[in-house]
């Protein structure tokens, strides 16, 4: 594997090395939405994950969740909060597929 010299910096300034890829974002969400009846805290969540995720990695996309209004984090844990709106639903549900 080849490190980059914007890596290596990067891991000099304990900033982030690496950001996930959509499928491993895409997999926490469906996580979060599967079990959104009840706070997770992260040990849980990485236990519900289907494959193993990195802390670092696991915190990066936490934090695009809750930028992006999607979750809440607080002490009992992470919760998913995120409804599709009602007017995208319906408008939808009347399409046609092609």
């Amino acid at each position: 594997m080849k490190i980059t010299s914007t890596e290596v910096q990067q891991k000099e300034k304990n900033e982030i090395k690496r950001y996930p890829n959509l499928q491993t974002v895409l997999m926490v969400e469906a996580t979060l939405q599967k079990h959104r009846d009840v706070p997770l805290k992260l040990s849980e969540l990485k236990e519900k994950l289907p494959k193993q995720i990195m802390h670092q990695t696991l915190l990066v996309i936490l934090n695009y969740l809750w930028r992006s209004g999607k979750i809440m984090y607080g002490p009992r844990g992470v919760l998913w909060i995120y409804t599709e709106p009602a007017h995208l639903q319906s408008m939808l549900d009347g399409a046609l597929e092609v």
